[in-house]
């Protein structure tokens, strides 16, 4: 396979995503290429297959992501690209993450925790606290005049809503903060620590959680998770402590960076944040999951022969779903590089492409952005930017570690 179309080009580089997403690559893709064979070094990455095929139409995206069958998730797990050579057995040992596990497992786990922390009833519960907390972290915030919106507002509130998800103290959750970024933050030279022991620190965090309910049973979401007499079903001890890990980013990372995308997307299109306070339109979660699109890109890898946009793709092969693209497709989006905080239908895939994989907390995730934005338009309506944000050093995730900001 020869590559005429982005010579040299690694679209899972950190280097890349630390300056931009690369936009116009994908638009170049989706015009000449949209199924293209992204080359990668045995030794700059931990796959030996050469590479991987990269997804950059939305129809395709979401029809390897809906697909009942062909595509695994467990055999190479979800992550496109692991910087430099942590080994297949460190790949194999992920399978017990929820993104990593195929049906008929991933349907039973999804299951248990679905009905015990994500169903409409138990997001609805939480609504009210978090427009307080929302309220809360702003006021708290503009006080300061200025500061790193990041860590002042956009990590808060999801940091919060975890901790009411799960049940574990407030007071944790700067640990938990910690932990997941430097988990995330190992391909970035600003994250000191070790990602594998802040992982260990996690899961023993968890582990011990889980054992102090199954000991003394509370009336919280662990207990119900990890009580065997549980009528929804329970977690083993392995598979809640992952389940936390998993959370303490999927939960944590990926809204903190829409809601900083979000701010900066407002900044760039001051119209759209003034349309938001004199509307505050509900659909504005949605675009600033478009726009932002944190987590760029996952895998899947092909468990038989097939077809998709036309070129063939072997059994072994591994695909990138490339959400980033797909949500700027002309084809499904007028308009697609314009926020429109009122756009409408907006058929995005940041959320993941639909399938057994889509993102169990969208509901809560659109929530927790919203009262944010509504919570900033009432007490910090004239917020500005005071420099550039700073993104984050990561190949899948579209990440920003400092927005410097005034409040007033």
């Amino acid at each position: 396979m020869t590559d005429t179309v982005l010579p040299g080009v690694d679209l899972t580089s950190p280097d890349l995503y630390a300056e931009r997403v690369p936009l116009e690559e994908f638009a170049l893709l989706r015009r000449t290429a949209p199924v293209w064979w992204n080359a990668q070094n045995r030794q700059d990455h931990s796959f030996d297959d050469g590479g991987f095929w990269v997804l950059s139409r939305h129809a395709d995206v979401r029809a390897v992501s809906c697909a009942r069958e062909g595509w695994s998730a467990a055999e190479n797990g979800s992550i496109v690209s692991f910087e430099g050579d942590i080994g297949r057995e460190a790949i194999d040992q992920q399978r017990v993450l929820l993104l990593n596990m195929d049906p008929p497992h991933h349907t039973e786990v999804r299951g248990v925790i679905s009905k015990g922390c994500f169903t409409p009833k138990a997001i609805g519960r939480l609504e009210e606290g978090l427009r307080e907390r929302a309220h809360r972290i702003v006021a708290e915030a503009v006080v300061h005049r200025e500061g790193n919106f990041v860590t002042a507002m956009a990590a808060e509130l999801p940091l919060q809503a975890l901790a009411d998800v799960v049940g574990f103290p407030q007071e944790d959750r700067a640990r938990i903060f910690d932990w997941s970024n430097q988990m995330i933050g190992a391909t970035d030279p600003d994250f000191q620590g070790d990602p594998q022991e802040s992982a260990a620190e996690l899961l023993a965090y968890a582990f011990t959680m889980g054992e102090e309910r199954r000991a003394c049973p509370m009336d919280d979401v662990v207990t119900r998770l990890v009580q065997a007499d549980s009528p929804d079903g329970a977690l083993s001890p392995e598979e809640f402590a992952y389940f936390i890990l998993i959370l303490a980013v999927a939960g944590n990372e990926t809204t903190r960076n829409a809601i900083t995308h979000g701010m900066q997307a407002f900044f760039d299109h001051p119209d759209q944040w003034e349309r938001f306070k004199e509307e505050r339109l509900p659909m504005t979660a949605d675009e600033v999951v478009r726009w932002a699109t944190p987590v760029v890109s996952f895998q899947r890898t092909a468990t038989a022969d097939t077809v998709v946009g036309g070129q063939q793709i072997l059994a072994g092969q591994r695909v990138g779903l490339f959400y980033a693209s797909a949500n700027r497709d002309s084809e499904v989006f007028v308009d697609p590089d314009r926020f429109d905080i009122g756009r409408d239908p907006n058929p995005h895939v940041g959320f993941g492409g639909g399938g057994v994989h889509f993102c169990i907390g969208a509901n809560l995730a659109r929530m927790e952005i919203n009262l944010m934005f509504e919570a900033i338009a009432e007490l910090a309506p004239d917020i500005a930017p005071l420099g550039p944000p700073k993104r984050l050093r990561m190949g899948w995730l579209s990440g920003v570690k400092e927005l410097p900001v005034r409040y007033a």
